[in-house]
């Protein structure tokens, strides 16, 4: 092997073991607990798609748990780029077990030995793979080598009492499976998304679906092509890979419409006709197209340090799971794919799982609706890691109290309607990224990444007077705005996206030293539908304290390094009157 391939394939490890999986950091149970459990490998063929599949898999069973002597089981599969026996996965498998239940983890599709394409987790793909894996815990079928599982708490004929948990791929998975197969108890995803239109290139503006609009996004190409080098780069990560595994077609291991999204997005274009098979697609397999058919309660776990799949994602589940009458409630912890690990969060690792606020509740979860112990306390509704303060902060809902402030012609963010100055101010974006938000896969890899800035010229700026007393900002921000371009205007119309505006909206915590925070490092891309009439932003959610004697700054940027841009230098101006200016909402926690 060349020294080059060799260091390209420690790479692609480091981005699947740093980045996609763990974040959940789950190590198993310690050394005393291998005893109380045996662990056996087994391979099932299944039906996925037009497909036959093997699925490569590890049966936990608990000593003492047999046919007469029954147990709930729990199923898990990794993150994108993992497998069976990474960190994460493994950690799932012998956590639970020792604990009692029958533990099934599995590599899925298209990773580790299991066979087929990666399908980001489509419900008749991967989640009818997972339904095959159910059919073996209700004693319906067999592995390959005809090992049998008689040993599993049935609710009826073929019906066994199973739950599923994992995070990112692992966690969209369970919603898939879910969809599809009525017989899953209880679902705990972690750090995973609602819509994968949104995630991959996401538009904060005109939401008709779940978190994402009919107007393509700005393409969030680090992130996207950083899942897309470990896709295509599993022969390096794992050598004789299963020949389903290929696609000839188009691309060596995503099927062909992953393949035809990436690319598209790629391009910098988005014509009409593409760009509506795009959004079709990416929905097609995201949970925003199925949580309708979801009926197993889900407890929802969402971090807040997290650019790939932010709480506004987890935010547009929980509300579709609670309007279809799906028992749900929602943790936002600190960590997710950006790090944010904080003391004392759910860390296997470290054997929390008891002592965890997190971790406390999935235990509980499982008690309630695989143990059926009336008695568990599943917790609060809505539940969130405050830094400011020990403990989390927890609410019956999600925090609907606002604090409106105004931007002012003279740069000020001002309180009352009748403070805004009349005045016109304009910036414009360069023919290369001017702001930075963040290098979304720096850490991973062991680089740096640069404070976030904004040049001078190019962003647009409102600060408000120091704060008179904290306040707790906890959701969403959103903000009104109306702006010209006439540059854009000529041309929004030609049937091509991206000659529609980009801009990019965040907000900053500005100290009395006149240092800045950008929270978690979260912006929010916007592409404008239509630059002649007002459009609302719904930022990335937060949770966050501005403390007394800082200042808050919201800034339009006209361009960020993590995402593509516009096409071509678009001026825009931002024209502000009493009656008629941009309005910034700030849900605030009482």
């Amino acid at each position: 092997m060349s020294r080059a391939v060799s260091r390209l394939r420690s790479s692609l490890a480091l981005l699947v073991g740093a980045a996609l999986v763990a974040p959940l950091t789950l190590v198993g149970a310690d050394q005393a607990a291998a005893a109380e459990y045996s662990v056996t490998a087994l391979e099932f063929t299944v039906r996925a798609g037009d497909r036959s599949c093997t699925l490569d898999a590890d049966l936990y069973r608990p000593a003492g748990v047999d046919a007469r002597h029954p147990a709930p089981a729990v199923l898990a599969t990794n993150g994108f780029g993992g497998s069976k026996s990474d960190g994460t996965t493994d950690a799932l498998g012998r956590a639970f077990a020792s604990r009692g239940y029958v533990s099934l983890v599995y590599s899925g599709l298209g990773f580790g030995k299991s066979g087929c394409l990666i399908t980001l987790d489509d419900p008749a793909v991967d989640g009818k793979a997972a339904s095959g894996l159910i059919d073996f815990l209700a004693g319906t079928r067999a592995a390959d080598d005809g090992t049998e599982a008689d040993y599993v708490v049935s609710d009826g004929p073929g019906d066994p009492r199973v739950g599923m948990i994992g995070g990112s791929y692992g966690g969209a998975v369970q919603l898939a499976t879910a969809s599809a197969d009525r017989r899953v108890d209880a679902l705990v995803p972690l750090v995973t998304w609602n819509d994968l239109a949104y995630a991959l290139a996401p538009n904060a503006t005109g939401a008709r679906h779940g978190v994402s609009s009919d107007t393509p996004g700005v393409f969030k190409w680090q992130w996207t092509n950083g899942f897309y080098l470990i896709g295509e780069g599993q022969p390096l990560l794992v050598p004789s890979l299963d020949p389903s595994r290929f696609n000839h077609l188009t691309c060596l291991h995503f099927s062909t419409p992953a393949c035809d999204t990436v690319r598209l997005l790629n391009s910098g274009r988005f014509p009409a006709g593409s760009t509506r098979q795009m959004l079709t697609y990416a929905r097609s397999v995201s949970p925003v197209s199925y949580l309708a058919d979801v009926q197993a309660p889900t407890l929802l776990v969402q971090g807040q340090a997290d650019s790939l799949f932010n709480l506004n994602e987890a935010t547009a589940t929980y509300r579709a799971l609670q309007a279809r009458g799906t028992t749900t409630k929602m943790i936002w912890q600190a960590w997710g794919h950006s790090g944010g690990h904080a003391p004392g969060e759910l860390d296997l690792a470290t054997g929390n799982l008891d002592t965890s606020y997190v971790g406390q509740r999935i235990l509980a979860w499982f008690d309630r609706y695989l143990h059926l112990d009336t008695g568990a306390d599943t917790g609060p509704a809505f539940a969130y890691h405050r830094d400011w303060a020990s403990g989390y902060g927890t609410a019956d809902a999600l925090p609907d109290a606002s604090r409106t402030l105004y931007l002012s012609g003279d740069g000020a963010l001002v309180d009352e309607r009748s403070q805004v100055a009349s005045g016109s101010r304009r910036y414009t974006n360069g023919p290369l990224p001017t702001s930075h938000s963040e290098s979304s896969l720096a850490g991973l890899i062991g680089l740096s990444d640069p404070a976030p800035y904004d040049t001078k010229g190019t962003h647009l700026g409102w600060t408000s007077a120091p704060l008179t007393a904290p306040v707790d900002v906890v959701g969403a921000p959103k903000a009104t705005l109306k702006v010209r371009s006439p540059a854009t205007e000529r041309v929004q119309d030609s049937g091509d996206a991206a000659d529609k505006l980009v801009l990019f909206a965040k907000v900053y915590d500005v100290a009395p030293d006149g240092t800045q925070k950008l929270v978690n490092r979260l912006v929010a891309p916007v592409r404008v539908p239509d630059v002649t009439r007002p459009f609302t932003v719904e930022l990335p959610g937060i949770v966050h304290r501005y403390e007394t004697g800082h200042r808050l700054r919201f800034v339009i940027a006209g361009s960020d390094t993590a995402y593509f841009g516009n096409r071509g230098l678009r001026p825009v101006t931002v024209v502000s009157a009493p009656q008629d200016t941009g309005v910034l909402e700030l849900p605030v926690a009482r």
